[in-house]
């Protein structure tokens, strides 16, 4: 393949990074990474002219690639009005002067450049870039097919497809509203079979979502693909669409709440974030806080947050899909302050953030939780499911399973109470009484909700396993009758 992937990080992408090529067209195609809300940013140039198909709103990452390749910004295309993320497409083109390009149909509330259905843009002098209808995900959804000027004539050479065809799957239909899911998902059907019949089975797909974001109809565990590729195994594809049209309807779970205050943002044209840093807040400024109803967030690992922790703080650990679960779980507008044990976990967390529409924590503090309180440290038990499974036979136990509806019906621990995550801000109330055990697929999800039972009042026990553990040690499970899949399957989504 021919993308050099500049990892997520909490600064901006390296600028000694190097580039891979494919020799023969001359062309980098440089993919960033957005692993937390399971997305990417493409840049790709010529070594002279480069193009940009859906950035993200912190859009310091590209400017850095634009400087280390030494390559100038022509054009910013955006394949739809994103619903998961706040895209950086008009702040990007207003700080390089390049086009901003996107969908004349798309109601917008900023000066663009308009593009439709087979339109065809010049960038540089060997690029060519040629939009394609591909409604589905949106009604307006647009992708690009990209050719190059080569030796035997102009050469296709990928398709940049957005929420439209992904790896082994395609991005959901339902964002838009539960009437308008059977037109958008038949849409998506003929969109990918359009894809399929206008491109070579050499091209390269380069879709924007389906590396765990919800976007994604379903998830796939490939991170490059060709035309050919997915004629051969993906499901939309390979299947008729009446067939492929119930399986998708079937299989589609919850999404994140946050995604309805996403397409409103970008159709406003959001600019560029501050990233700059807050203000400190005190053990004292902590509790006021948290007394007052806001939210203090801590960053740190599920492990070190059982361990110990301010009372009335909630564990969002970077090290899953923390700004994903957060802008889920969270009444929107609520105050955040973030606790990190460095500067630079807090700024990471603040550069999520931004990127989903909470644009400024309202406060922060580093250290350690014996900082940031002035009492004693809450602190709840780990265990695994083998734990779990031992005692009881002991004694009776709340099994909580925070997983979504979905994951639960598709097989559960025999008289578990299923609240999922996304629910439990709003429900703790309903937990019932007695020792609360709260699991989910993989250990991260049921961390969160275990520091919101623990902010309740009540001493949960989180399990941190993997579910696929629980048949294995005499756990009952329950499924559907003639269920025989692996319950781990789409697990936790983006935060495994």
């Amino acid at each position: 393949m021919t993308d050099a992937t500049t990892t997520e990080t909490p600064a901006p992408a390296s600028a000694t990074e190097e580039a891979q090529q494919r020799p023969a067209e001359g062309l980098t195609v440089r993919t960033l990474e957005t692993s937390s809300l399971g997305d990417r940013t493409y840049v790709v140039h010529d070594g002279e002219a480069a193009l940009v198909i859906d950035p993200q709103r912190d859009i310091d990452r590209v400017l850095e690639v634009l400087e280390a390749d030494g390559v100038r910004l022509t054009h910013v295309f955006e394949t739809h009005i994103h619903n998961d993320y706040v895209t950086g497409g008009l702040a990007l083109a207003q700080a390089t002067g390049a086009a901003y390009l996107v969908n004349g149909e798309d109601e917008v509330s900023f000066d663009r450049t308009p593009i439709a259905d087979g339109e065809v843009v010049e960038v540089g002098d060997r690029m060519r870039v040629r939009a394609i209808a591909t409604p589905g995900h949106t009604f307006t959804h647009l992708s690009y097919a990209l050719s190059v000027d080569g030796p035997d004539g102009e050469e296709p050479y990928a398709v940049f497809t957005g929420g439209s065809l992904l790896y082994g799957a395609t991005g959901r239909p339902d964002l838009l509203g539960e009437e308008h899911t059977d037109a958008l998902v038949r849409h998506q059907h003929a969109s990918a079979h359009k894809l399929a019949e206008q491109l070579p089975d050499e091209a390269e797909v380069y879709p924007t979502h389906g590396f765990g974001s919800f976007c994604s109809a379903t998830q796939s565990e490939a991170t490059a693909s060709t035309i050919g590729e997915e004629k051969r195994s993906n499901p939309v594809l390979t299947q008729d669409e009446e067939t492929y049209v119930r399986e998708l309807l079937d299989g589609l779970g919850a999404w994140p709440a946050y995604y309805v205050h996403m397409g409103p943002a970008n159709a406003a044209g959001p600019s560029a974030p501050d990233l700059s840093p807050v203000q400190e807040a005190d053990a004292t400024e902590l509790r006021r806080r948290i007394d007052a109803g806001e939210w203090v967030v801590d960053l740190r690992n599920r492990k070190a947050f059982a361990a110990g922790h301010a009372p009335g703080a909630f564990n969002f650990g970077l090290d899953g899909a923390f700004s994903t679960y957060l802008g889920w779980l969270i009444e929107w507008g609520t105050a955040v302050t973030l606790l990190g044990e460095t500067a630079e976990d807090v700024a990471t967390a603040q550069r999520e953030l931004v990127r989903i529409g909470i644009d400024r924590p309202a406060a922060q503090a580093t250290g350690g939780p014996q900082d940031w309180t002035d009492g004693d440290l809450g602190s709840f038990p780990t265990a695994t499911f083998a734990d779990l499974a031992q005692v009881r036979h002991h004694r009776d136990v709340v099994v909580l399973d925070v997983r979504r509806a979905d994951e639960y019906e598709g097989a559960a621990i025999a008289g578990a109470v299923n609240i999922p995550i996304h629910e439990l801000p709003r429900r703790v109330g309903e937990v019932p009484a007695g020792e609360v055990w709260v699991h989910c697929a993989s250990g991260y999800r049921a961390s969160v909700a275990a520091s919101f039972v623990a902010a309740a009042g009540r001493t949960p026990v989180a399990v941190d396993d993997s579910f696929e553990n629980a048949e294995k040690l005499g756990l009952h499970l329950v499924r559907p009758e003639g269920d025989t899949t692996d319950p781990t399957d789409g697990a936790d989504g983006p935060d495994v």
